[in-house]
This record gives C-alpha cells, structure tokens and sequence, in this order.
C-alpha cells in the first residue's frame, strides 16, 4: 500500500505542478516551489497522519516530482505523458535512490530521467504512427 501511495504522489504531483506552470501561467519556478512548500508545511505540522515512512518519503517523491511538472508544454503537451513522467520517476525514486547518493540535484537528476523516458516515447510513437500512414498512402 505504501509503494502505490507513492507512486500515486509522484503522478499527481506531477500533473499538479504542470496544471499550475501552464495552464494557470504562475511559471515553473512558483509552481513547484509553492506546491512543494505546502506539502512541507503539511507534513511538518500533522507528522503522525502517515506511518513515519510515509511521512518521510512522500514530500521527498512530491518535490522530485515537481521537477517534472516544470517543463514546458511545448515539450511534453499531454497529460498522459507529464503523469507516465510521475510514475517512472516514482519506479527510479523506489528502486535507485541510493545509486544517486552523493550527487547535488539528486532528485533533479531522476525527473529529467523521467521526463527524458517520456518524451523519447512520444518521439518513438510518432515515428510508427508516420509509417503506418505513409504505408497505407
């Protein structure tokens, strides 16, 4: 339950913070660092809502993921993919997080990763979908 709670955090926060960046115009940088310091606020003041490693790791997934959220709809223009974003930087955030120690930006690193991930799957769906019209012509 704790994992899908995650990765559920990663999705949203992700998707919240691309709502706020580009269709409320507050910028990357407001969104992200409002959304994030709510949650931290949330967390700090009301710790024993979630068992102790929730409550450690959800503002940690939540912040990464709000990385994700600041690109530009001109790069990543779908909902779907701004949330697939979120839920492989939740996958790199569960079962990598200790290869990454030692490097500043850690979280920063991974939701590049991710939004990389994302992106190289719409390039690639693109090309097929090419082919296959200019299969049928």
């Amino acid at each position: 339950m704790e994992i899908i709670i995650l990765f559920l955090t990663g999705i949203i926060s992700a998707l919240i913070t691309y709502v706020v960046n580009n269709k409320y115009r507050q910028g990357a940088v407001r969104g992200s660092a409002g959304l994030s310091f709510l949650v931290g606020l949330f967390f700090y003041f009301f710790p024993e809502i979630f068992n102790p490693y929730l409550t450690k790791n959800i503002p940690i997934v939540f912040i990464g993921a709000t990385f994700i959220g600041m690109v530009s709809s001109k790069i990543l223009p779908s909902y779907l993919l701004v949330g697939f974003s979120g839920f492989i930087f939740s996958i790199i955030y569960l079962n990598a997080s200790p290869f990454f120690k030692g490097y500043g930006g850690a979280l920063g690193t991974t939701a590049s990763i991710s939004v990389l991930v994302s992106l190289s799957l719409a390039v690639v769906s693109k090309k097929k979908l090419s082919r296959r019209k200019n299969k049928k012509d």
